[in-house]
């Protein structure tokens, strides 16, 4: 028996479970789980959402729709061009916007605004032309499905499209230290969040059959040079098309021509993506990448549901019997065939 002057120790309340314990998730050590975290649990949505591949759209997050941009520099406009508008119309951003610039130069902006909300418009009109084609398609998956990062500007353009094709639409967001809300037009059950940008990129490249770069920044042009790499490397497991968006906006900011000239990348690079200027055009391109590398197979060719044969009752090929991929969920990663 213990001493008297000893107590006994007081009864414990039990251990929380590993991983219903704050602490310990939010540690140093419990970093691996996080990361594999943000592979399971996107993969179970997708899974769930029957979703089998993607097309990546990329682009600013700062191009407004052109109504709110031109309401803007109506705005700006009403003071009169050398005085400043009241704060609260003001389309500069106050992060983005010295307290002593000149109205003159937030004018520049609101126009710029204008000309830029351009692609936004296009962004929009690409999507629902994608969606409107894809959701024609024959399958028990949903093929070809809008994606973005889920923020603002481009990103909610190409999921407001898609949105308005009736289709859905992915959001893969990132937290960031000024908060990225996500857009109202991502597809509830497709709204992620990303603490990990390597896991956010990975969920971008792992299910695109396609991608679409649009004007942008430095984010734009990271996720875009990440793409191409993978693509000129081999590493994506299925050919990709890639379309980049505004050829007078990109060949003012990058030079591609001259890295082949230079000898920096191949001539042959040049090959892995080609450029548009309307979403017709874009729209053409893609569609015509997705058929022949993605719905075409030896001795079957899916019909094109916008092909004149759909609409006059032609034969379309029965659909093939689901394989491991098909039940598992997505199109999972396999070696390209070299």
């Amino acid at each position: 028996m213990p001493p008297e002057n000893d107590p006994s120790p007081q009864p414990l309340h039990q251990a929380p479970l590993a991983y219903e314990n704050p602490d310990f998730l939010n540690s140093p050590d419990a970093r691996m789980l996080r990361i594999m975290a943000e592979y399971s649990e996107p993969m179970a949505r997708f899974r769930r959402e029957r979703i089998q591949d993607t097309i990546v759209f990329f682009g600013s997050a700062r191009f407004r729709a052109l109504d709110v941009a031109s309401h803007e520099l109506e705005l700006l406009d009403n003071t009169g061009s050398l005085a400043p508008a009241p704060e609260h119309e003001q389309p500069a951003r106050s992060s983005d916007t010295a307290s002593t610039e000149t109205s003159e130069l937030r004018h520049k902006r609101a126009e710029a605004a204008v000309e830029m909300a351009r692609y936004y418009e296009d962004a929009r009109t690409l999507a629902r032309l994608l969606t409107q084609w894809s959701i024609t398609l024959p399958g028990r998956r949903h093929r070809f499905v809008i994606t973005s990062g889920g923020g603002p500007g481009i990103m909610e353009a190409a999921n407001r499209g898609a949105h308005e094709a009736g289709g859905k639409t992915i959001g893969l967001n990132i937290m960031l230290p000024f908060e990225q809300m996500p857009n109202p037009y991502i597809t509830p059950a497709l709204n992620l969040n990303f603490h990990y940008f390597f896991m956010r990129k990975y969920w971008f490249a792992y299910l695109a059959k396609a991608l679409v770069v649009f004007p942008g920044g430095f984010g734009t042009l990271d996720e875009m040079f990440e793409l191409l790499t993978l693509d000129q490397t081999h590493k994506l497991s299925k050919p990709i098309t890639i379309v980049i968006y505004g050829s007078s906006y990109w060949k003012n900011v990058i030079n591609l021509e001259l890295l082949a000239e230079k000898g920096a990348i191949a001539v042959k690079d040049l090959g892995l993506f080609r450029f548009a200027d309307t979403p017709e055009a874009a729209f053409a391109i893609l569609k015509e990448g997705l058929t022949r590398d993605h719905l075409t197979s030896p001795g079957q060719t899916y019909a094109d549901p916008g092909a004149d044969d759909w609409k006059t009752g032609s034969p379309i090929p029965t659909e093939p019997s689901p394989d491991a991929q098909e039940l598992l969920g997505p199109d999972i990663a396999r070696t390209r065939s070299k």
